[in-house]
C-alpha cells in the first residue's frame, strides 16, 4: 500500500520538469508516473513544481539560534530543534551543521564542538531533516589533532573541513570593530586575547604536518574533505594530493579552474548568488556558475538561499531551472557520498519539495516530504483523502 501520492505537478526528472504523479512508500520513492491507487494520503501538486530535497553540505546558521547575540547563549537542544524546524522551511531535507572547532573559547571552543557533536547524536532521531555533522577544524588548534583524529576514526564526523583564518585574525586585529567582536565571541579579555592569539602564530610551523595526519585519518575514515578558501593553484594542489576534493569558496578564479580542471567539487555560497555577490567582495558566484566553475551551492550562513539561490539563476538565465536545482540537491549529494538522493527516482530516498512558483523569484514551499513523511505544509486544502490518513504518515505537518 502506498504511503504518500502526490498527483499531478511539473516534476523534474533528470534536468526536465515533466506533468506526472509520483508515489512513495515507507521512506522511498516508489513509483514514477504512478497510478493514484490505494495510497493512505494524496496530495494535490497540480500546478505546482515537484522537486528534491535540497541537500546542504555547509551552513553555520544555527550558531544565531545557540548565541544570537554576544554573550547570550541558549542550550543547544533548543538550538538545534529550532534550527532543524528552519532547514526543513526552506527545503532543506539533508542538513551538514558546518561546526567549527578553532583555537579560541567561547562560541568556537572544543567544548561546544562536544556538545554540539553530542546533542546532534542524541536528537538525530527526532529531527525531520536528515542531520549530519560537518567539522570545521583551524588548522592552526593543534590541540585538538588527537581528538578529532579519534572521532573520525569512530565514525562521528560526516563530513571534515580545513580552515585557515589565522591571516585574517591577524589582520583584524588592528581593526577596533572587528577586534571588539572577535574578543566578545571568546569571552576573554582583550589582553588575554592578545597573549592567546600570540601563542597560536608562534606554532605555525607544526602546521601543515597536523594537516597530514588529520588528512590521512579522514582518508583511512573514507571521509570527505573540503579545504576552505583556497588561494592559489598550489594550496589547491597541495589539499588534491591529500584526498581533499571538495575546494570550498575559493577566492579567485585560477584557483577555481585549478579545480574545475582536475575534476574536484566546487563550492560556493547561494547567498552569494541571491545577493548578487561576495559580501567579503570576493568572487561573485554566478559569474562562476556561469563559467562552470560552481559544482554545489550551500547555505552557507543564511537557510533560505539555497532555494532562491537556483530560482535567481533560473530568472536571470544563468541556467535552466533544472541545472540549477543540481547545484542545491544532485551535486551536493553525490559530493558527500549520499548516492541515495539529490533525484527523483523509483528506489531513492522520498526528500520531496512541492514548489508555487507563480511569483517570479520569490518561490513559495507549499509541503516538504522528508524520508517518506511529510513534515511541512502550508495549504491543507491540497490534501486528498485525509480523513484515511495516519498518524504517522504526518509529523510536524
Amino acid at each position: 500500500m502506498t504511503d504518500i501520492f502526490l498527483e499531478g505537478g511539473r516534476t523534474l526528472i533528470g534536468s526536465e520538469l515533466v506533468e506526472t504523479s509520483l508515489a512513495v512508500s515507507s521512506t522511498d520513492i516508489a513509483q514514477i508516473d504512478a497510478p493514484r491507487g490505494r495510497a493512505r494520503l494524496a496530495i494535490d501538486a497540480r500546478n505546482l513544481l515537484v522537486l528534491p530535497g535540497i541537500v546542504d553540505l555547509h551552513g553555520d546558521a544555527f550558531e544565531r539560534q545557540m548565541m544570537p547575540r554576544a554573550g547570550v547563549d541558549f542550550p543547544i537542544d533548543v538550538a538545534l530543534a529550532e534550527t532543524d524546524r528552519q532547514v526543513i522551511s526552506n527545503g532543506i531535507t539533508t542538513v551538514f551543521h558546518a561546526t567549527t572547532w578553532s583555537w579560541e573559547p567561547g562560541l568556537r571552543s572544543g567544548d561546544n564542538a562536544r556538545r554540539l557533536l553530542e546533542a546532534i547524536e542524541r536528537q538525530r532521531p527526532h529531527f525531520a531533516a536528515d542531520t549530519r555533522f560537518h567539522l570545521r577544524h583551524e588548522t592552526y588548534n593543534l590541540d585538538a589533532e588527537a581528538e578529532i583524529g579519534q572521532w573520525l576514526a569512530e565514525g562521528r564526523v560526516d563530513l571534515f573541513a580545513f580552515n585557515d583564518h589565522m591571516d585574517g585574525t591577524v589582520g583584524d586585529m588592528a581593526k577596533p570593530r572587528k577586534r571588539n567582536r572577535m574578543v566578545e565571541r571568546t569571552g576573554l579579555s582583550s589582553a588575554a586575547f592578545d597573549k592567546l592569539v600570540a601563542r597560536i602564530v608562534s606554532r605555525a610551523a607544526d602546521v601543515p604536518a597536523s594537516i597530514a595526519r588529520l588528512a590521512a585519518a579522514a582518508r583511512a575514515a573514507e571521509v570527505r574533505m573540503l579545504s576552505h578558501d583556497d588561494a592559489t593553484l598550489v594550496m589547491r594542489r597541495e589539499f588534491r594530493t591529500m584526498g581533499v576534493t571538495l575546494a570550498e569558496f575559493p577566492i579567485n578564479e585560477e584557483t577555481a579552474r585549478e579545480a574545475a580542471a582536475a575534476g574536484d567539487d566546487i563550492v560556493y555560497g547561494a547567498p552569494n548568488v541571491v545577493r548578487g555577490g561576495s559580501h567579503t567582495g570576493w568572487t561573485k558566484a554566478s559569474d562562476m556558475i556561469a563559467k562552470g566553475l560552481c559544482s554545489v551551492l550551500a547555505s552557507d550562513y543564511y537557510y533560505p538561499a539555497p532555494l532562491l539561490a537556483a530560482f535567481r539563476l533560473a530568472a536571470d538565465g544563468v541556467l535552466p531551472l533544472g541545472e540549477a536545482w543540481k547545484l542545491i540537491s544532485s551535486a551536493p549529494a553525490q559530493a558527500t557520498g549520499l548516492t541515495d538522493r539529490g533525484t527523483l527516482a523509483a528506489g531513492h530516498r522520498a526528500d520531496i519539495l512541492l514548489v508555487d512558483d507563480s511569483v517570479p523569484l520569490r518561490p513559495r514551499l507549499v509541503a516538504v516530504i522528508s524520508a517518506g513523511k511529510l513534515v511541512h505544509l502550508t495549504d491543507a486544502t491540497r490534501l486528498l483523502g485525509a480523513a484515511t490518513m495516519p498518524r504517522e504518515t504526518v509529523v510536524a505537518a
